[in-house]
C-alpha cells in the first residue's frame, strides 16, 4: 500500500509541545487516496446537513463501513455508525465499536516520549545507544530522528513478515528480528522515509526507561488520565467486546494478516469518543490531522477550525481518509495542501 507522509516536522512539533502550529494538514500514515477517484464526492460547504446524504451514497456502493463523529465547539453535531462490525454474525457497527486505528497509535508513542522527556528521563537529542546499545546502528541515530522518520531505519513489513506466522508476534521484541540486522537505508538525517521499525524501537525505549510494558505505560499514563476506557492493544485471537473485524477489498477478514498483538508503531484499537477525548486531553493543535491504514482498516482524526472529525472504518483505505477529507470540504474548514 502506498503511504503518504505530509509535514513530518509538524508532527514532531506536536510531540515536542511546540507553542505555535502552522495551519497545515498533518498525516502520520495512510493512503494517498488515488483509489478513491471514482467515489462519490461531497458538495463544498454544504454543511452538516450534507453529511448524511454523502455517507449514504458511499454505503449504497459498499465503500464505507464504520463510524463518523463530528464535534463542533465541544458538542457533537453528527454521529452515526454504518455497516457491520462482524459480517458473519451480522453484528452492526455502533458508536461504541472498537476499531483498529493503525498508525494513529504512533501519536500515543510520541506523547509517552514527551512525558518522559519532560520528566528528565531522556532528551530527544540522545543517541539510541544510550538506551539500546546492542544494535550496530544505535550510536548513529537520535530519538528525534526516529520520531521524525529521518533515522534511516526501514520497516518490518516485507517477505520475512509475510512468511512468519502472525501469532508469534506478541511483544515489541518479537518485531525486532524482522529489521535489526538490516543496514540503514540512508545516512541518518539525510532524508525522510516512513519507518515502522523506528517506532518499534521507540516503544522499547519507553519500556526500558519506565520499567513498564509499553501497553501498561499507555494505559496508566495516557489512556486512564485522558478518560479513554475503550482504547488499547489486544491479542488478535482474544475475545474482545465490541471489536470490529477488518475486511479487505475482496471481502475477506484481515485477521491472518495482522500481527498477534499491536505495537508502538500501530495496531491498537479505539473508539471515536476516545479519540476525541485524547485530542482534548493532549491539546492537539488546530490544523492537525492523523491517519492510519492497512488492509481491512483505516482511521482518521482531524482538528480544524473549532471542529474535530473522527472517522473509523473496518474497510481498507481510503475508506476513512476519503470520508474525512470530504467532511472537511462539506464543513468548509481548512485546506488540503
Amino acid at each position: 500500500m502506498k503511504v503518504r507522509i505530509l509535514t513530518i516536522l509538524v508532527v514532531l512539533a506536536i510531540a515536542l509541545g511546540a507553542a505555535a502550529q502552522p495551519r497545515k494538514r498533518v498525516m502520520i500514515g495512510g493512503p494517498d487516496g488515488d483509489e478513491a477517484k471514482d467515489w462519490p464526492k461531497a458538495k463544498a460547504a454544504a454543511g452538516v446537513d450534507g453529511i448524511a446524504p454523502y455517507l449514504d451514497a458511499l454505503v449504497q456502493r459498499d465503500l464505507f463501513s464504520g463510524v463518523v463523529l463530528v464535534i463542533r465547539n465541544g458538542q457533537p453535531v453528527f454521529q452515526k455508525a454504518y455497516g457491520f462490525a462482524n459480517k458473519d454474525f451480522e453484528v452492526p457497527n455502533t458508536m461504541q465499536t472498537r476499531f483498529n486505528i493503525g498508525s494513529i497509535n504512533k501519536i500515543f508513542t510520541m506523547t509517552a516520549l514527551k512525558q518522559l522527556r519532560d520528566a528528565g528521563k531522556l532528551s530527544f537529542d540522545d543517541k539510541l545507544s544510550r538506551f539500546l546499545p546492542q544494535y550496530a546502528f544505535a550510536d548513529k541515530i537520535t530519538i528525534a530522528q526516529m520520531l521524525e522518520h529521518s533515522s534511516g531505519l526501514g520497516d518490518f513489513f516485507g517477505d520475512e513478515y509475510d512468511a512468519l506466522p502472525k501469532d508469534r508476534i506478541r511483544t515489541l521484541s518479537d518485531y525486532v528480528p524482522l529489521f535489526a540486522d538490516k543496514p540503514l537505508e540512508f545516512e541518518p538525517g539525510a532524508q525522510r522515509r516512513y519507518s515502522n521499525a523506528a517506532y518499534i524501537l521507540l516503544g522499547i525505549v519507553i519500556e526500558k526507561i519506565s520499567g513498564m510494558p509499553y501497553d501498561e505505560y499507555l494505559r496508566t499514563k495516557i489512556f486512564t488520565p485522558a478518560g479513554m476506557a475503550d482504547t488499547g492493544a489486544f491479542d488478535a485471537d482474544a475475545v474482545v467486546a465490541r471489536r470490529a473485524v477488518g475486511y479487505t477489498r475482496d471481502g475477506r477478514s484481515n485477521l491472518y494478516s495482522l500481527p498477534g498483538h499491536g505495537s508502538s508503531a500501530g495496531g491498537g484499537y479505539s473508539t471515536a469518543a476516545d479519540l476525541v477525548a485524547f485530542a482534548k486531553w493532549a491539546h492537539i493543535g488546530d490544523g492537525s490531522g492523523f491517519a492510519g491504514g492497512a488492509p481491512g482498516l483505516n482511521a482518521a482524526i482531524e482538528v480544524e477550525g473549532g471542529a474535530t472529525i473522527v472517522v473509523l472504518s473496518n474497510y481498507s483505505p481510503p475508506a476513512a481518509t476519503e470520508v474525512a477529507m470530504n467532511l472537511r470540504k462539506l464543513l468548509g474548514i481548512g485546506t488540503d495542501d
